[in-house]
């Protein structure tokens, strides 16, 4: 499951509860918001262990990634995959406690997340098929207070800005791994990018902060929703400009600190609610 690196579930987690905060208004329910997180965890947690077992012969020829526990032979195959539909299922049941049509989105969205695994092989750009299916989560806290998947045009905007955002930071996730995936053979945005990276970067920060704009302004929040979503757009800027994409170590710790562009969406998100 990889909980002892949480950056994982924070940066799935925290676009579903931009929506649960968007769709609740003042007072969200703290079952609800119980329920997102907990069935995150276990979400991201079985795509963790389903990315193991698709990835392992790739992941034993990564020192970063070589000890994970089935490439490192540590956990069977099996073991690994019953692990997986045993937190797949565990998710649905807990997303059940808010609403079934929450449930069903997700389970919806399982297809996507095994597929993911197979796309660094096939596909130009895995990022991109990343992204479509991170901020699926959107939908899925939206889906779990309103009981509907009849979308309002917000959330398709906060879907966008939850995209974009996943690109910015799978891309500098990507460099720290580029020299084995340029040996293996595998597609990353890395080396899509190559020495270009960072003015794509600055492209989808834009993109995402004017997701989050643009979804404010279809729903009735105030001021501070949008000076903070402002202030979040310089945040990611500066880590996009500050990152060293050759230094394996500042690439994680920007790809870290853009959990910190998350949890400042999320307060321009509680204070328009208020302001």
């Amino acid at each position: 499951m990889r909980l002892d690196r949480p950056t994982g579930y924070v940066l799935y987690l925290l676009p579903g509860l931009w929506a649960v905060v968007l769709a609740a208004g003042q007072r969200p329910d703290l079952l609800t918001v119980v329920v997102v997180a907990v069935a995150a965890v276990l979400v991201r947690g079985a795509a963790c262990s389903v990315n193991d077992v698709v990835d392992r012969d790739v992941d034993a020829r990564v020192a970063r990634t070589a000890s994970r526990p089935v490439p490192s032979g540590a956990v069977g195959i099996g073991n690994a995959l019953l692990f997986a539909a045993a937190q797949g299922v565990a998710a649905l049941l807990v997303l059940a406690v808010a609403n079934v049509e929450a449930a069903l989105v997700a389970a919806a969205s399982y297809p996507l997340i095994v597929a993911y695994p197979f796309m660094k092989r096939i596909f130009f750009w895995p990022s991109a098929f990343l992204a479509l299916v991170m901020s699926i989560y959107v939908l899925i806290g939206w889906t779990a207070v309103t009981g509907s998947v009849d979308y309002p045009p917000a959330v398709y905007g906060l879907y966008a800005a939850g995209a974009f955002w996943t690109l910015v930071h799978d891309a500098i996730y990507s460099h720290q791994d580029k020299e084995y995936d340029r040996k293996i053979g595998v597609r990353s945005s890395a080396l899509l990018f190559g020495k270009a990276t960072k003015a794509w970067l600055v492209v989808f920060v834009v993109l995402s902060v004017g997701g989050v704009l643009w979804a404010g302004s279809r729903t009735p929040v105030g001021w501070g929703f949008f000076l903070i979503a402002v202030l979040a757009g310089f945040f990611l800027a500066y880590l996009v400009v500050r990152v060293d994409l050759d230094d394996p170590r500042s690439c994680w710790d920007a790809f870290v600190a853009n959990t910190c562009f998350g949890w400042i969406i999320l307060a321009a998100v509680v204070a328009g609610q208020f302001t």
